[in-house]
């Protein structure tokens, strides 16, 4: 049996995360093991969004985090693997600089991507497996700083839009429910209006954990309603008491908000009633992406 030994480093808006995966082929079989995830909370999106750079400060603790990567990746003894960096750092005026700083200090290899390329890899996954032929899809991928729509009809991609809307950026004021009408919602109509009942498929920590939260078995979407009432029910909670009650972490307990805003409101323009989740993100597209387009 081959065993190949991949990573993957993503570095998004509101945190960072490294994926190991073992890969183990018997020439009939491929199977592809998480043999682990660990994520950082270093959040890039306020330096982003509003400073328009990367500080001092999250610089130092974004080397810090990747050292302990190549660390970690070190002691999984992985073959190969791939850093990218997403909406933030596409947007920060020292980006070069920081990509630099990152390779001489922690011996990574960072590289900035585009929304378009971030699509793409996440395609890599086993997203297929979720979708059939019979059913038309919009899948949307929500960030920190964008947001990701790709329509899907007999199984294939008709097309796809990357949109400056995310999180982070939504909770520093720089986009907000006007965006969503003026510039998502006349996309999302116009390119639903020839395919009747639209599902969604959603990607992203934050609809990872509604989902977690919800008892839903894997496999089974979630309905609108369940995502609207979700959404006034957190609203109307203090963020301590996000913590305490849904158990969130305190980067995810601010964000959590505005991601459900942006689902809630495409669903109600795809005039979709259902969500399907399957647990799948950037990582998993890296490592994919890897395995398939080089030899090992």
């Amino acid at each position: 049996m081959k065993i190949t030994k991949l990573a993957a480093i993503d570095v998004g808006s509101n945190a960072i995360r490294l994926l190991v995966n073992t890969i183990y082929d018997d020439g009939t079989h491929r199977t592809f093991n998480k043999t682990s995830l660990v994520r950082a909370p270093v959040r890039l999106g306020y330096d982003a969004f509003v400073a328009e750079h990367v500080s001092d400060e999250n610089l130092t603790r974004l080397i810090k985090a990747l050292k302990a990567f190549r660390l970690l990746m070190d002691v999984h003894e992985i073959q190969d693997y791939r850093a990218f960096a997403t909406s933030a750092m596409r947007e920060v005026s020292n980006g070069e600089e920081v990509v630099q700083r990152i390779k001489d200090e922690a011996d990574i290899d960072l590289q900035i991507i585009d929304g378009e390329t971030e699509g793409n890899i996440i395609f890599e996954t086993e997203l297929k497996s979720y979708v059939t032929d019979s059913k038309n899809y919009l899948y949307v991928d929500v960030g920190g700083g964008s947001t990701e729509c790709t329509l899907l009809a007999h199984g294939k991609v008709i097309t796809t839009k990357s949109f400056p809307v995310g999180t982070v950026r939504w909770l520093h004021d720089k986009v907000g429910a006007d965006f969503l009408e003026k510039e998502v919602k006349p996309w999302v109509v116009e390119n639903c209006k020839p395919y009747e009942s639209i599902e969604l498929l959603g990607s992203g920590g934050n609809i990872n954990h509604i989902f977690k939260q919800s008892g839903s078995k894997p496999g089974k979407p979630l309905s609108y309603n369940y995502l609207f009432k979700q959404l006034k029910i957190l609203k109307g909670l203090s963020f301590e008491d996000r913590l305490t009650l849904y158990n969130m972490k305190t980067d995810r307990a601010d964000v959590v908000i505005p991601a459900l805003e942006i689902y809630v409101s495409i669903m109600k323009f795809a005039g979709s009633k259902k969500i399907h989740v399957p647990k799948i993100g950037l990582s998993d597209g890296i490592i994919q992406f890897m395995y398939h387009h080089n030899k090992y």
